[in-house]
């Protein structure tokens, strides 16, 4: 499963949520960054150069990490990705790496949340680099970049609303799943 949503719609919180009742790893391409950058990997080292220049992590070492997280043993009965894929360049990799070893998504799962509330959560969090303008950037940024995923795995897209408290989406979601099957 991949969670999608615009930032600050609750992709980590409901990961962490949906993991624990599915149990299944919540993969995050930001926790894969850290522990390599952690660990001195090659690849760490190469993500902390990127990171420390303010830019994005170019496509082929993030899905390098990803590929190599996705052999790990503990996603043979399923897994939930999180920021992974963020553009259509990625869900292609995604797809292939999945087909090589006879897997597939179940779901995509879209937390939808209105701008403005977006908005709000961001700068509630109080974060140094949460100021209006950089959040309506990232929300820009998503649109034009993330959001064509919506029409590429439109045959296994979920769209849920992501506003209300944390079990209540989580039951949203969950309900939704089942739903389809």
């Amino acid at each position: 499963m991949v969670l999608v949503g615009p930032p600050g719609a609750g992709k980590g919180t409901q990961a962490d949520a949906l993991s624990a009742r599915l149990d299944i790893p919540h993969i995050s391409t930001g926790e894969l960054f850290r522990a390599h950058i952690g660990a001195a990997t090659e690849l760490g080292r190469k993500v902390k150069k990127y990171l420390d220049e303010g830019h994005l992590v170019p496509d082929e070492i993030t899905n390098q990490m990803l590929v190599e997280r996705l052999d790990d043993a503990d996603t043979v009965d399923g897994f939930l990705l999180d920021g992974f894929p963020r553009n259509v360049g990625q869900a292609d990799v995604l797809s292939k790496v999945l087909a090589e070893s006879d897997k597939k998504l179940d779901a995509v799962v879209q937390l939808q949340v209105d701008d403005e509330v977006v908005v709000g959560r961001l700068l509630a969090r109080g974060r140094a680099d949460d100021n209006e303008d950089v959040i309506r950037n990232r929300q820009r940024v998503y649109r034009a970049e993330t959001a064509p995923l919506l029409d590429y795995y439109r045959d296994i897209l979920v769209t849920v609303d992501g506003v209300g408290e944390v079990d209540e989406i989580t039951n949203r979601v969950l309900s939704a799943l089942r739903d389809r099957t």
